[in-house]
C-alpha cells in the first residue's frame, strides 16, 4: 500500500505537458478550467506549511471574452485531507506588474515576507490554496490590469482547474473539496470582491462558492481617473505606488480597449512610462516613476475623450449589487496606495443596497491591513465553510 501511494505521488510530481497552441481563441477547444500543463513548483515559492505545490496552465477567459490560457499554482497543506477534500481558498494576488516576467508562479510574490506570512496563516487553518496569475500574465497576450470580470473568470476557473487536477492526479489525502472562498489584497482585493459578485454565475453547480475576503480594495478608481489631464495633478505629489498603478492602467486600456484610443492622449513622456509599465514589474516600475508627474503624461483632459468615462465604468467599476454570499472587506486607515476616502463611499453604497458586506478598518497602512485583518477574516471564513 505504501509503495502504491509513493508511486501515485511520484506520478503527480512528473511534468505533464499537453499540446499548448497559441492564444487564438479558435484553437482552444477544451472547456474553461481544463488543465493543459502541470509542472512542479520550486520549493522557494512554497507557502509555509505546504506539503506539495504545482504550477498549472489552464483554460480561462481573457479581456476580450475569448477562451485563453492562464497559469496558476496549487498548494496542498500538510496532513490528510478531511472527508470530501481540503476546503479551498482561491488567492487573488496584488499588483505584481503586467509583463510575463511578473507572474507570481514564475517569481513568487512581489512582497514575499508579507504574502507568505499571510497565506501561511490560511494554510494552518486547513485550507488548500490555489492562485491564478491572471490571463496574459505569463501567457500570451497582455494582462488587463484591474479588469474585474476577467479576473473573476480567472479566479473561478483556477478553482476548477486545481480541483480537477487533484482529483485526477493526486491521492485521496490531497484532494480538494467543492467548497471554496476567494481572498485577495489590493488589486487582488478588487478581484476577490468582483469574484464575490459573479462566482456562483461563473462556476455553476460544480463548485460550492461560500464567500470572499478583500483587503485594500481599490474602489472608485475609475472616478479618480476622470481628473487626469495636462498638469493634473499639478505637481508630482502622488505616491510612487499610485503613479505606477496609473501607468499599468493606461497600458492595459490601450491593449484591452483599443477603440478608446488612449495612446492618442499620451505625450512622449506618457508614452515612455506606459512602455516601461509593459516591461517592468511593480518594484522596478515604482523606482522608475519616482518623481514623475502624471500630469505630464497627457496632451488632453481624458474626461473629454469620447467614451472614456463609460469605458472605465465597464472595465473596472466595482459591482454594487447582486452579491449572493457574505463577503468581508478590510481597509487601513493609513493606506496611501488605496486611500480609504475612495473605498468608504463604495462601502456606503453596498450598505444602502443591502449587500451582505462586513467592513472593518485598521490603524495601519496598505500592506499592514493584511495581517491586521486576520483575527476578523479567519473566523469569518471559518463560519462560511461549515
Amino acid at each position: 500500500m505504501l509503495k502504491r501511494l509513493v508511486a501515485v505521488i511520484a506520478g503527480a510530481m512528473t511534468v505533464v505537458t499537453l499540446h499548448l497552441p497559441t492564444a487564438n481563441a479558435d484553437t482552444i477547444t477544451r472547456p474553461r478550467g481544463a488543465v493543459v500543463k502541470v509542472e512542479q513548483l520550486p520549493t522557494s515559492r512554497w507557502i509555509p506549511g505546504t506539503r506539495a505545490a504545482y504550477k498549472l496552465t489552464y483554460v480561462t477567459s481573457n479581456t476580450f471574452g475569448q477562451k485563453a490560457y492562464s497559469t496558476g499554482t496549487v498548494f496542498i497543506p500538510r496532513g490528510t485531507a478531511p472527508v470530501g477534500g481540503w476546503p479551498v481558498v482561491s488567492w487573488a494576488h496584488g499588483t505584481s506588474g503586467i509583463a510575463d516576467a511578473c507572474a507570481p508562479s514564475r517569481t513568487g510574490p512581489s512582497l514575499p515576507e508579507r504574502d507568505f506570512a499571510y497565506l501561511g496563516t490560511w494554510m494552518k487553518q486547513g485550507y488548500a490554496i490555489v492562485a491564478s496569475d491572471y490571463a496574459g500574465l505569463g501567457t500570451p497576450g497582455l494582462h488587463a490590469y484591474l479588469d474585474g470580470k476577467t479576473a473573476a473568470h480567472n479566479i473561478v476557473d483556477m478553482v476548477t482547474a486545481g480541483r480537477g487536477f487533484a482529483s485526477s492526479r493526486l491521492p485521496a489525502s490531497m484532494r480538494l473539496a467543492r467548497k471554496w472562498v476567494t481572498i485577495g489584497q489590493s488589486q487582488g482585493g478588487g478581484a476577490s470582491i468582483y469574484t464575490a459578485r459573479y462566482a456562483t454565475q461563473y462556476s455553476g453547480t460544480a463548485l460550492s462558492y461560500r464567500g470572499a475576503v478583500g483587503t485594500g480594495t481599490p474602489a472608485n478608481i475609475e472616478k479618480l481617473l476622470l481628473a487626469l489631464g495636462p498638469k493634473v495633478p499639478p505637481v508630482p505629489a502622488l505616491p510612487q505606488g499610485i503613479t505606477s498603478y496609473v501607468a499599468y492602467i493606461m497600458a492595459s486600456l490601450e491593449y484591452a480597449r483599443p477603440a478608446l484610443g488612449i495612446g492618442k492622449a499620451l505625450t512622449p513622456t506618457g508614452r515612455e512610462f506606459v512602455e516601461k509599465a509593459k516591461r517592468l514589474c511593480v518594484m522596478d516600475l515604482e523606482k522608475a516613476v519616482a518623481g514623475a508627474n502624471v500630469g505630464d503624461w497627457f496632451n488632453r483632459p481624458l474626461a473629454l475623450m469620447p467614451g472614456y468615462a463609460s469605458t472605465l465604468r465597464e472595465y473596472m467599476a466595482m459591482p454594487e449589487s447582486g452579491f449572493d454570499k457574505p463577503f468581508f472587506m478590510g481597509h487601513g486607515l493609513l493606506d496611501t496606495d488605496v486611500p480609504i476616502v475612495a473605498t468608504l463611499p463604495y462601502v456606503a453604497v453596498l450598505t444602502l443596497n443591502r449587500q451582505p458586506v462586513t467592513f472593518r478598518t485598521y490603524p495601519t497602512d496598505h500592506s499592514g491591513t493584511m495581517l491586521a485583518s486576520l483575527p476578523d477574516s479567519v473566523p469569518f471564513v471559518a463560519r462560511l465553510m461549515r
